[in-house]
């Protein structure tokens, strides 16, 4: 019964590939959701945690003035460059492991201020 109420937007096409459900156009040219950078104090904090993670560590990048399509190409360059897997999630980039040391001057390269913060 309940899936009459569905919207149920189109979310792949054999043309265009996949779709935004809420404005039906291909992801790329997704005209219902204007990508927003995250604003911060312009620094990209660089950070270790283990919360909720059964002691395995992450490295957390924070304060990345990308929008969300550049930051994930960013993500998946760092975890490339750190041979691990990885994330994105709200805006913070998470690396498996305790990446620091490499991802510091990786970051300072794009000409970024970076800081070391937390464990």
């Amino acid at each position: 019964m309940g899936m009459k109420n569905r919207s149920g937007g189109l979310v792949y096409s054999t043309d265009s590939g996949r779709m935004c459900p809420g404005c039906r156009q291909p992801q790329s040219a997704c005209e219902c959701k204007s990508e927003s950078v995250v604003e911060g104090d312009g620094i990209v904090r660089v950070s270790r945690e283990t919360k909720g993670r059964k002691g395995k560590g992450v490295t957390l990048i924070t304060g990345v003035p990308l929008a969300a399509s550049e930051l994930k190409d960013l993500a998946k360059q760092l975890k490339a460059k750190c041979g691990t897997g990885g994330t994105v999630k709200d805006g913070v980039i998470e690396i498996q492991g305790d990446q620091r040391d490499l991802l510091v001057p990786v970051l300072e390269q794009r000409g970024w201020t970076v800081k070391r913060s937390g464990g």
